[in-house]
């Protein structure tokens, strides 16, 4: 069963393309995280968690989540986490919860994403940039399924000590202090439709006189700004410049792409060649 969270579609695409090639149920965790419900999951397959990576690691909010929430049926679990560049400790810490847990950890991948945090500092990407990085995690989409289809352990790079000595304390300063929410706004496109409200993981949205207003809490994930129909919300002065990102507007630069679309037959070419060789 592949479970996950995704606030720009990011990862939303590779849990349930995941699911589709390995035939399996995928979850999307958002209501269940707004609502506070740690009902039972139960799968009798591999559980497979997919994630964004904020600040080096899982979101906090996340990790809390599946921290509480009781997971049944099989103890394995596999971890996949999609980063702009660089996962940080993301698949360190998932492997000391998930053990904490009693679990079976079939270790990790990090998938490189275009990146959806527009308000940072690097430059937006290009069409072309964004393709490219999207085929190879279509690549490397296929190079999972195969590991989990053979009860495999998916394998990582190194997590050295000073990445955990620096992320590990910095985290939650970051977050209480630099992930506020006080430069958002609507603008007069805004249509009062409420869907900004609706996927905010943390509630931290509210619309009065039918104008979303933010709360203090913040895990910039981007979900308010990313997934507004009218491109009504900003954020200070720096969408303006940089616009925001949503994987389903560019979901058209690998649809029919001939390496995405070979990568879904890769096991059928192998076979044809070993035909043809033999």
């Amino acid at each position: 069963m592949v479970l996950y969270f995704s606030a720009t579609g990011n990862t939303r695409f590779l849990a349930t393309e995941l699911a589709k090639k390995l035939d399996d149920e995928c979850i999307d965790l958002l209501d269940r995280i707004k609502k506070n419900d740690l009902s039972e999951i139960c799968s009798e397959r591999p559980f497979i968690i997919c994630t964004p990576v904020y600040v080096c690691e899982m979101p906090r909010f996340l990790s809390k989540y599946l921290r509480n929430v009781k997971l049944s049926g099989s103890r394995k679990v596999y971890f996949i986490a999609d980063s702009a560049g660089y996962g940080g400790i993301t698949g360190y810490l998932a492997k000391k919860l998930f053990r904490r847990k009693k679990m079976e950890f079939m270790g990790y991948s990090e998938v490189v994403m275009p990146r959806n945090y527009f308000i940072s500092h690097y430059p937006p990407q290009t069409n072309d940039e964004i393709k490219s990085r999207l085929i190879r995690a279509c690549r490397q989409l296929c190079e999972i399924a195969e590991t989990v289809k053979k009860s495999e352990k998916l394998r990582a790079r190194y997590v050295f000590m000073f990445e955990k000595l620096i992320t590990i304390p910095f985290n939650p300063v970051w977050s209480k202090y630099k992930m506020s929410a006080k430069e958002f706004f609507a603008d007069s496109k805004c249509v009062s439709c409420g869907k900004c409200a609706k996927v905010c993981p943390l509630n931290n949205i509210s619309i009065t006189d039918s104008k979303p207003i933010w709360g203090n809490s913040c895990t910039h994930c981007m979900a308010c700004i990313g997934n507004c129909p009218t491109g009504a919300i900003e954020y200070g002065t720096v969408t303006r410049e940089k616009g925001r990102y949503n994987f389903k507007d560019y979901k058209h630069l690998i649809s029919g792409n001939t390496a995405s679309s070979g990568i879904n037959n890769s096991s059928a070419v192998q076979s044809a060649r070993r035909r043809k060789n033999g």
